[in-house]
C-alpha cells in the first residue's frame, strides 16, 4: 500500500487526476485546492461546474481547515453515524474557488478506509472525491464497471481493491450554521 500512496501523492502534487477506491465507491480525485485540477475533473465527468463535488478529509482537525465555523451538532452526527455520511457545510475556505458552491458551501466526508486515511494524512490536505462516471451515467459498483473514457482520463489508477464491490454512495446532509439539518441523499 505504501507504493500506491507514494504514486498517488506524486500525481496529486503535480495537479493530476487519480482514480481511487474509497469507503463508498470508486472516486475520481485531485488536490481540492488546485483550481486547474478541479477543472479537469469537471471536464472528464462532462459535468456543469455549478454542480458541487465532494471532498475527503482525514479527521476533525483537517475539517476545521476548510470550514470557517463547524456547527457543534456536526461532531455529534459524525460520532454516532455508522454509515458513510457527507455533510454540506456553510462558509467553505481554503479550497479551489471552482469547488465551492455558489452559496459558499462545501460537501465534506471523513472516510472510514485505511488507504484514504493514510493518503489524506500524508497529503495533509483535502482531496476531491466524485464517483468514477461521466455525468448522467450510473455509479460503477466495482472497478470493472468503470468506463474506458474515465480510465483513460485520469493520470493515475490506484492498484488496490480492484476486485472489491463497493458500497452505495454516502448519505448527504446539509447542515446550516443555524443547526438546521436537511437530508439531500439518503
Amino acid at each position: 500500500m505504501n507504493k500506491e500512496i507514494n504514486n498517488t501523492l506524486q500525481t496529486l502534487k503535480q495537479g493530476g487526476l487519480i482514480l481511487y477506491p474509497t469507503d463508498t465507491v470508486w472516486g475520481i480525485g485531485c488536490d481540492a485546492s488546485n483550481t486547474e485540477a478541479v477543472k479537469k475533473i469537471y471536464q472528464l465527468k462532462q459535468r456543469n461546474d455549478s454542480k458541487a463535488l465532494i471532498c475527503l478529509v482525514a479527521d476533525d482537525r483537517m475539517l476545521k481547515k476548510y470550514v470557517k465555523k463547524i456547527p457543534e451538532v456536526a461532531f455529534n452526527i459524525l460520532d454516532v453515524t455508522e454509515n458513510p455520511i457527507t455533510i454540506i457545510y456553510d462558509d467553505a475556505q481554503n479550497l479551489a474557488e471552482n469547488l465551492i458552491a455558489e452559496d459558499h458551501t462545501i460537501a465534506i466526508r471523513i472516510p472510514n478506509d485505511d488507504f484514504c486515511f493514510q493518503l489524506l494524512r500524508r497529503f495533509n490536505g483535502a482531496i476531491v472525491s466524485t464517483s468514477a462516471n461521466t455525468s448522467g451515467q450510473p455509479t460503477p459498483k466495482s472497478f470493472k464497471e468503470i468506463a474506458p473514457e474515465v480510465l483513460k482520463g485520469v493520470d493515475y489508477v490506484v492498484n488496490l481493491h480492484l476486485e472489491k464491490t463497493c458500497n452505495k454512495p454516502s448519505t448527504i446532509i446539509k447542515l446550516g450554521n443555524d443547526g438546521k439539518v436537511k437530508v439531500i441523499r439518503a
